[in-house]
């Protein structure tokens, strides 16, 4: 793997590759699960610019070999937009920093997640490896293993904590693009789960909905209701109504 070259040597840069390996995912959670990481993150880090996270994205490590193309990956450290424009592939001889989070989708077809995959990543330095089946009935379905000494060490736990990310990852389930189900989501330091554009926005609008709610206590205060009838008329809860009127 070239993280150290010589221009001289006129390796190919990213125009010059492929940015994928053209093979279709056989699993749609194969791009929803990272698009909802990458999204929730560009919310977390909304004010950093030093991260990448890619998604169905050739990585080359040898000019000599075609990309491993994992399900997701992030980077910190690198620009996250290169030369005003957007990565057509990962190229480590031109960015220097090997990913720190490799993300694998387990689907029917298996692709060596368990073994052959699992080996290159920890020779290439990749810290966290995380695999992610949701086909598992009695295994753990979320596996999330740390690089130590070149070899990779099951993390326990669940959100498992990444100290050198400072997030956590784990499953929970939700709606994501209108789909109930299991996700993985990202987590803060007191395992409570970041929320996604869309949660954000309903998050929002329920805010605004109570608060219309609780500017008409004062006049029905005034027409002579109780504050238990009050709550029961807007729907709303007594501490609520009482926080309105001590204010």
């Amino acid at each position: 793997m070239l993280l150290n070259y010589n221009p001289k040597q006129s390796l190919p840069s990213a125009k010059d590759l492929p940015d994928s390996d053209d093979t279709p995912v056989d699993n749609e959670l194969q791009n929803y699960i990272p698009n909802l990481l990458q999204t929730v993150l560009a919310l977390i880090w909304s004010e950093r610019m030093d991260w990448f996270f890619g998604v169905d994205m050739g990585v080359y490590y040898d000019p000599n070999e075609p990309a491993i193309v994992p399900d997701g990956f992030l980077s910190v450290g690198v620009p996250r937009i290169i030369d005003s424009d957007l990565r057509l592939s990962y190229v480590l001889w031109e960015e220097q920093k090997v990913p720190i989070l490799v993300l694998e989708i387990v689907s029917h077809k298996r692709r060596k997640e368990y073994t052959k995959k699992k080996d290159f990543y920890a020779e290439m330095g990749v810290l966290y490896y995380v695999i992610y089946n949701p086909l598992r009935k009695r295994k753990p379905r979320l596996e999330v293993y740390q690089l130590n000494n070149g070899r990779y060490e099951l993390l326990e736990g669940e959100p498992v904590w990444l100290s050198e990310l400072g997030l956590g990852i784990g499953r929970e389930e939700g709606i994501y693009q209108g789909i109930e189900r299991e996700w993985l989501y990202w987590f803060d330091e007191h395992r409570k789960r970041y929320l996604t554009p869309e949660e954000r926005i309903q998050q929002g609008l329920e805010q605004g909905r109570v608060q219309g709610k609780l500017e008409s206590v004062p006049r029905l205060l005034a027409l002579g209701l109780t504050v238990q009838q009050i709550a029961e008329a807007l729907d709303l809860k007594i501490e609520q109504v009482n926080s309105m009127i001590k204010k």
